[in-house]
């Protein structure tokens, strides 16, 4: 599964392996329940066992992996009751982003950053269409990155990024065996950020909660309970 992996150069080898392993949960190529070791991780990029342990303990501290006690880490599991609490958590975020820009705070963003949240939601929403499901896993987490960055709170940020992640985690496999994905992923990103532009909270509230809907009604659908 991770045979191919391209060798990790020597600086800044945590957050390099932290990164990769990222990529690798979230795209499903490392999947939930997976076990590994710190030696195991170690041999496949070629480097010493201090930076993965590193990386792995930041990865689990993120909510992305579990420490297994004198085995390992594991891939961590998430499920259908999960689910319907992480979307109730990044829509509290994102309501508290709104309050943010409600309260003045995009007059001090230049208009070359909403631009650039802007191209972001036009790629997510070109790969959501196209049902190119590795360029839409990217553009998305990229998007709300710069979304929650409207609200100048770093701590905010975060936390949505971890809940987007963990929310994409728990999608993956059920959306990778579909058999048509073009269309089936929201894909209004567009809309979201030109409603936040023009200050429009009432629209982009209204897009958020149609956006939660279409993802629980879809996960409904294609994970088994």
């Amino acid at each position: 599964m991770l045979a191919d992996t391209t060798p990790v150069k020597r600086n800044s080898l945590r957050q390099q392996i932290a990164d990769a392993l990222r990529d690798e949960v979230l795209t499903g190529r490392l999947p939930a329940g997976r076990d590994f070791t710190v030696k195991e991780i170690a041999e496949l990029y070629g480097v010493s066992a201090t930076p993965v342990r590193e990386a792995l303990v930041d990865l689990a501290a993120q909510g992305l992996l579990d420490v297994e006690q004198h085995r390992g880490f594991q891939v961590r599991r998430f499920g259908p009751d999960d689910f319907v609490s992480m979307v109730e958590a990044r829509n509290l975020v994102t309501e508290g982003i709104f309050q943010r820009i409600e309260g003045d705070q995009l007059r001090e963003v230049p208009a070359d950053v909403l631009a650039s949240v802007r191209r972001r939601g036009e790629a997510a929403a070109r790969a959501a269409r196209s049902g190119m499901l590795d360029v839409l896993i990217g553009c998305d987490i990229r998007f709300w990155r710069e979304v929650a960055a409207l609200s100048g709170n770093p701590h905010i940020c975060e936390f949505l990024d971890r809940i987007r992640t963990q929310t994409w985690m728990y999608s993956i496999p059920y959306l990778r065996a579909h058999p048509m994905l073009a269309g089936v992923c929201w894909s209004d990103h567009v809309e979201l950020v030109d409603a936040v532009r023009d200050r429009d909270l009432a629209a982009a509230r209204r897009i958020v909660a149609d956006y939660n809907e279409h993802a629980l009604a879809l996960m409904a659908k294609l994970a088994p309970r």
